[in-house]
């Protein structure tokens, strides 16, 4: 398929699935651009802003297999990855696949399970395989995880390790409708008068694999690979940070800024598309200072800052 075409495909994919999601065009583009480098994306929000509804609605427009965890404290990894079941007729152990075996996957609430629980998905997340009784099995491509996490309650909760966070590319939050936006959700569930938003594929498994070898390909100059090295390194001596981001944050802002600028139809990044992403590539990357953490400072505001602090390059 030619480029322009994988273009109009693309942003055929984010009208299809506004259909369903009111309002929240700036965050449908990240989820795209997360799933056009072939990264996991964190949502810390709040409940019933459309979280599910969004990862079933990209499923749904690509026509991808999902599935759903709910994480809850008693969950085991056996039952993220499945396992091997014997079978009497055969008297042989058969393998009974989890949830994992999608290609988009829901994990809602992941810091309610246990950290042994969590630590199922490391292995799937980085290398896209789970390893089940000394037997390694690939995931089919593309593999997306897209996990929630309240921002509220922490009683009764792990917070996910630092290891875990990294392996996320982006970390959004969806947030509250404006009273507009949220009008116009009470006029298109009355119209169509079911809670089931009809949303239908208008691209491929294989189209996406293709979207993606195309994103690998986007031109960024060397000094705008230094602007982002800058901005990460700027992480790690900030006051107020006790870990900065590591080198997979640079690696992170530089495929999504490619990404961004392919979405937008140009073969090259501008400073422009490190700005628009590096405030969800870093947020959850960098761990505060325990008196920054009392006083109630975000690691986006802190991001922010460095953003205009950092001169951007000129670049011809």
């Amino acid at each position: 398929m030619e480029e322009s075409d994988l273009q109009k495909r693309a942003n055929k994919i984010l009208e299809e699935v506004g259909k369903a999601i009111v309002g929240k065009k700036d965050v449908l583009e990240k989820i795209l651009l997360a799933m056009l480098c072939d990264g996991h994306v964190l949502f810390e929000d709040y409940p019933g802003l459309a979280k599910t509804l969004t990862a079933r609605s990209f499923a749904r427009s690509l026509g991808c297999d999902f599935k759903r965890i709910q994480f809850t404290s008693d969950l085991l990894p056996s039952d993220i990855t499945g396992s091997y079941i014997l079978n009497r007729n055969t008297s042989a152990f058969e393998l009974r696949p989890g949830p994992i075996f999608c290609n988009i996957l829901l994990a809602d609430e992941i810091n309610r399970a246990s950290p042994r629980t969590q630590s199922a998905l490391l292995e799937a997340m980085q290398e896209k395989q789970v390893t089940i009784e000394n037997t390694t099995l690939r995931l089919d491509a593309p593999f997306v995880v897209f996990a929630t996490q309240n921002p509220i309650e922490y009683e009764g909760t792990y917070p996910l390790p630092e290891a875990q966070l990294d392996r996320f590319l982006l970390k959004l939050s969806i947030g509250y409708p404006s009273q507009d936006e949220e009008a116009e959700i009470l006029d298109r569930r009355t119209k169509r008068e079911s809670e089931e938003v009809e949303i239908n594929q208008v691209a491929s498994r294989e189209e996406v694999l293709e979207m993606q070898k195309v994103v690998e390909r986007i031109h960024i100059d060397p000094e705008l690979e230094r602007y982002i090295v800058k901005i990460v390194n700027e992480t790690r001596g900030f006051g107020g940070v006790e870990l900065g981001a590591s080198p997979r944050g640079s690696l992170a802002m530089m495929k999504l800024s490619k990404a961004r600028s392919w979405l937008h139809e140009r073969n090259y990044v501008l400073p422009d598309d490190i700005k628009a992403v590096a405030v969800p590539a870093l947020s959850h990357r960098i761990i505060l200072t325990a008196d920054q953490w009392i006083r109630g400072t975000k690691a986006e505001t802190i991001v922010q800052g460095l953003l205009a602090k950092v001169p951007v390059p000129k670049v011809d």
